[in-house]
């Protein structure tokens, strides 16, 4: 896959088909490679070209080195709503994202970002307006520290977790999901994508960095009351790791946004979902087809 060189660092990065622009943003600890080939095969068929990277400290972009709080520190943090320190945050991560834009020469794109990636996909349309077209946040939250939190029966066991090896990542990290995915997501789909993934990359420190970066962030809730393009969020009901109400004051904070939930929908995109979802971004996409903001 190619590189660029953006913000300072390298970024992996894949495009996929012709057409309108479409920047699809990973979540915590995830890869390029983690968004489903059918999921992206959506908007492929739709008339996008989609482009998929590696955020800072996953997959095959730039790995960092700086230390970090401990998961039990973390977790305390974001019980008492207190912010951590880390050596970048999401508006760091969304700079990137924006100069990987600029390397491939794209004025503008139409931004979809999940969990993680949704909060850089808001902090890029807060502090990059002019790069993107129309915004969709799934399964996120505006960084408030009062809506959208961790399920506090997960957040206990995310803290007491033992940290896996290279050999149980894949099997462990596929069980600690089913504390929070859907009713509809499928176990041995997402198995054969992470053991796939770690292979490709396996870097437990940077999941700590980007759960440090995540605790480290702003509120970004002002910041999206001036967002101007097209925004869509979409949640899942049954979401523990980034609770409902984390979807639904995304939606409250961005004016005009449109508020998209699913009964069967947890911390997933479930399958069964893949074109209901696609349909609904596209019809966003459509409302954003001229670049907007300053």
């Amino acid at each position: 896959m190619p590189q660029v060189e953006a913000n300072g660092i390298t970024i992996e990065y894949e495009s996929t088909g012709e057409g309108e622009p479409l920047l699809l943003i990973m979540g915590l600890a995830g890869q390029l490679t983690d968004w489903s080939d059918d999921f992206v095969g959506e908007f492929v068929q739709r008339g996008f070209r989609v482009i998929r990277h590696d955020n800072r400290d996953a997959g095959l972009s730039t790995e960092f080195d700086w230390p970090t709080p401990t998961r039990a520190a973390i977790a305390r943090a974001m019980l008492r709503r207190k912010p951590v320190a880390a050596g970048y945050t999401v508006d760091d991560m969304a700079t990137d994202a924006a100069g990987l834009l600029d390397a491939l020469d794209i004025d503008a794109a139409h931004v979809v970002g999940m969990s993680m990636g949704g909060m850089i996909a808001q902090s890029l349309a807060i502090n990059h307006a002019h790069k993107v077209r129309s915004l969709t946040s799934v399964m996120s939250n505006t960084g408030d520290r009062k809506n959208g939190g961790v399920n506090k029966r997960v957040l206990m066991k995310l803290a007491r977790a033992k940290p896996p090896t290279k050999e149980t990542a894949a099997e462990d990290g596929t069980e600690m999901y089913s504390l929070w995915a859907g009713s509809s997501w499928d176990r041995a789909e997402h198995l054969a994508t992470a053991r796939r993934a770690v292979e490709r990359s396996y870097r437990p420190a940077g999941v700590e960095r980007q759960t440090a970066a995540i605790a480290a962030s702003a509120d970004r809730t002002p910041g999206l009351r001036n967002v101007t393009a097209p925004t869509l969020v979409v949640h899942g009901l049954e979401d523990k790791l980034v609770m409902p109400s984390g979807g639904v004051a995304t939606a409250n904070a961005v004016p005009g946004s449109r508020l998209l939930m699913f009964p069967d929908m947890g911390h997933d995109i479930p399958r069964t979902r893949h074109t209901e979802i696609a349909d609904a971004i596209l019809a966003n996409t459509e409302r954003g087809s001229v670049p907007v903001g300053v």
